[in-house]
C-alpha cells in the first residue's frame, strides 16, 4: 500500500509539473519568442528555419535523446523519465491548442516573469519526487558519464549551447528576456525543491543546559537534542541544547533562555524542511513512553 502511495505521489508529481512545464511554454514562450534551454530550445530553434510542429519536433528530440540516455544509464533511469518524455509533448500540444492561449498579455516583461515561475514551479516538481523532465538533462548525464565532468556544469554547457543557436535569430531583448527567464526559474526551482515544513533551528550554549533541557520539553513541548561540545576559550566541557521549533514559537523560546540563563549564546537559523518524529512523524510528547514491538 504504502508503495502504491508513492508511486500515485510520484506520478501526480510529474503529470502536474509537465502541465506547468507546457502552459509557461505555449502561453509565454513561444508567443513572444524568448529564447530557453532545453529540448524545447532545440525545438524553436528548428522550427524557426523549418515549418514543423513545436510538439512534434520536442517529442522527436526527447525520443532520441530517451533512447540515448536508456543505452547508456540502464533502465532505472529509463522508468523515472519516460512519462516527461511522452506526456510533455503531448500537454505542450493540447495547450498550444487552446484558443486565445498566445495571448494573454502583449507585455514581454510581464510573460518573462510568468514563463521563469512556472518553469521553475514545473521543474521544481518533477525534480522534487525523484523524476526527471528528460530532454537535454539526459545528454548532460551521458556526458557526464563519458567525460566524468560535473553534471551542473554540462547542464549548463548544454543550455547555454542551445541559446547560442536562438542568438542567432533572436533580438537583443528577447536575448535579454530570455536570460532573465533562465535566472528566475533557477531560483523557483530550487524554492520548490526545498519546499516543506519551514522551521526554526537553534543551538543554545549555556552551562544552565539541563534547566534550559528540561523547561524546553515541557514548557515549549519542543524535541531537544543535547551535543557535547567543548567552550573555545576555557576548553570547558559541556553540553550544548539543539532544537527546532516553528516559528511561532521562537519568541517563547527566546524569552525562556534569557530567563534562565541571560549570558546565554544562541544561534538561530532558517531551516527549509524537517523530516522525523515530531514533524513527519507522530510526536512523542515528554514524559510519555514510546511503545516498541
Amino acid at each position: 500500500m504504502k508503495n502504491w502511495k508513492k508511486s500515485l505521489f510520484t506520478l501526480a508529481g510529474v503529470l502536474i509539473g509537465n502541465v506547468i512545464l507546457a502552459l509557461a511554454v505555449g502561453a509565454f514562450i513561444v508567443p513572444h519568442g524568448i529564447i530557453m534551454g532545453g529540448a524545447t530550445g532545440i525545438g524553436l530553434t528548428i522550427t524557426h528555419y523549418v515549418p514543423v510542429n513545436l510538439s512534434v519536433i520536442v517529442f522527436v528530440i526527447n525520443a532520441v535523446l530517451f533512447i540515448l540516455g536508456t543505452f547508456v544509464l540502464g533502465k532505472k533511469f529509463a522508468l523515472t523519465t519516460i512519462i516527461s518524455t511522452i506526456v510533455y509533448p503531448v500537454f505542450l500540444s493540447i495547450v498550444q491548442a487552446i484558443p486565445g492561449i498566445d495571448a494573454l498579455t502583449d507585455n514581454i516583461m510581464l510573460a518573462t516573469i510568468y514563463a521563469g515561475a512556472l518553469l521553475g514551479i514545473g521543474i521544481g516538481l518533477v525534480v522534487r519526487v525523484g523524476a526527471s523532465t528528460g530532454g537535454t538533462d539526459i545528454l548532460a548525464l551521458v556526458l557526464n558519464k563519458w567525460f566524468h565532468v560535473s553534471i551542473a556544469v554540462m547542464m549548463y554547457v548544454v543550455d547555454f549551447i542551445v541559446l547560442g543557436f536562438q542568438v542567432l535569430f533572436s533580438n537583443s531583448e528577447q536575448i535579454l528576456y530570455g536570460i532573465l527567464a533562465l535566472v528566475l526559474t533557477t531560483l523557483v526551482m530550487n524554492r520548490v525543491i526545498l519546499m516543506g515544513q519551514s522551521q526554526i533551528q537553534l543551538f543554545v550554549i549555556t552551562e544552565k543546559y539541563e534547566e534550559v533541557k528540561e523547561r524546553m520539553l515541557k514548557e515549549i513541548d519542543a524535541g531537544v537534542t543535547m551535543v557535547h561540545i567543548e567552550t573555545g576559550y576555557g576548553e570547558k566541557q559541556q553540553k550544548g541544547v539543539l532544537c527546532v521549533i516553528p516559528n511561532r514559537k521562537l519568541y517563547s523560546v527566546n524569552q525562556m533562555v534569557q530567563a534562565v540563563d541571560p549570558k546565554a549564546f544562541i544561534t538561530i537559523t532558517q531551516i527549509n524542511e524537517v523530516r522525523g518524529r515530531g514533524f513527519t512523524m507522530e510526536k512523542v510528547r515528554y514524559g510519555e513512553e514510546e511503545e516498541t514491538q
